[in-house]
């Protein structure tokens, strides 16, 4: 008789290079692995290399938490001219010559000015939506769109080199931030005008793209097999409690046990080694949200 093969389950990292699109990826994952429930944990544009984190299985109920670590980039801008995408893969809208008298002192406080928790303005050229729709597909339409500014939290920004007109920066941030619109902003700061030429993704939370494999590694199952992360694993920058079997047969029913961490929205939940639950503390008690058995 064959031995059934276990399914897959965990938390994949992946390298993707420029060109293909998040979704492709996750296509090229699920016919690799032969498993349907694939999903990943933040869209990189194609022109973008670097992290993507790909759930599978019953992991795919961990990508909310996932989503929502912040980002590390490491990227770079041209200044001199506006694109209608804020990056190299639009069309330039305008051009200035004033980047020409910049001296490096003047950049880095334009860039040092950009941290902290300030509005942005994400690009025309975006997933955001409109009265449901996707807002690139209304520009592609001709049609003007004007988006609201949002609340990013810029953590650190640092100019890595400054070879004018490119500059090349690392930047930590939270979900949701536009590099794009960074290097759109910095221009105008600068008395002149920028787009991204370059972007590359290199951690979500506390996972990086050092441990990542490639798009071509997925046809190995050794590779996979080596890269995946557990799903007790993955969650690593929230609190975590180890429960016993009693306690363990309450979350899984649905019920609060009492708990000695401090109030959290995101408690990981472990028994024998493996993800029990994610939870709530509150007032000392426990209370599970997900049960993963």
């Amino acid at each position: 008789m064959t031995k059934r093969r276990e399914p897959l389950e965990g938390v994949l990292p992946v390298d993707k290079p420029a060109g293909p699109t998040s979704h492709d990826v996750v296509a090229r994952a699920r016919r690799a692995l032969g498993e349907r429930r694939i999903g990943h944990t933040g869209t990189l544009d194609p022109f973008a290399s670097g992290l993507l984190l790909l759930c599978i299985g019953r992991a795919t109920r961990l990508a909310e938490y996932l989503t929502d670590m912040p980002k590390a980039y490491r990227a770079t801008m041209r200044l001199g001219a506006a694109t209608d995408t804020d990056d190299a893969t639009g069309s330039i809208t305008a051009e200035s010559d004033a980047w020409r008298s910049l001296d490096d002192a003047t950049i880095r406080a334009a860039f040092a000015a950009e941290a902290g928790t300030r509005p942005q303005r994400p690009p025309a050229y975006s997933a955001k939506k409109i009265s449901g729709e996707r807002a690139h597909r209304l520009v592609r339409r001709g049609e003007s769109v004007e988006l609201p500014e949002v609340e990013v939290v810029i953590h650190a920004i640092e100019v890595i080199s400054i070879a004018l007109p490119d500059i090349t920066f690392h930047v930590r941030c939270s979900s949701g931030t536009y590099i794009r619109s960074i290097a759109r902003d910095v221009g105008e700061r600068l008395g002149t005008l920028g787009h991204l030429t370059e972007l590359r993704r290199t951690a979500i939370g506390p996972h990086s793209v050092a441990d990542a494999i490639t798009v071509e590694q997925l046809d190995d199952p050794v590779a996979v097999a080596d890269a995946l992360i557990r799903p007790a694993d993955a969650l690593t920058n929230f609190p975590r409690i180890t429960v016993g079997d009693e306690d363990a047969r309450h979350l899984t029913h649905g019920r609060p046990v009492p708990c000695s961490l401090p109030d959290a929205e995101t408690i990981v939940v472990v028994h024998d080694d493996r993800l029990l639950a994610i939870g709530r503390a509150a007032g000392g008690w426990l209370e599970p949200n997900k049960v993963f058995v």
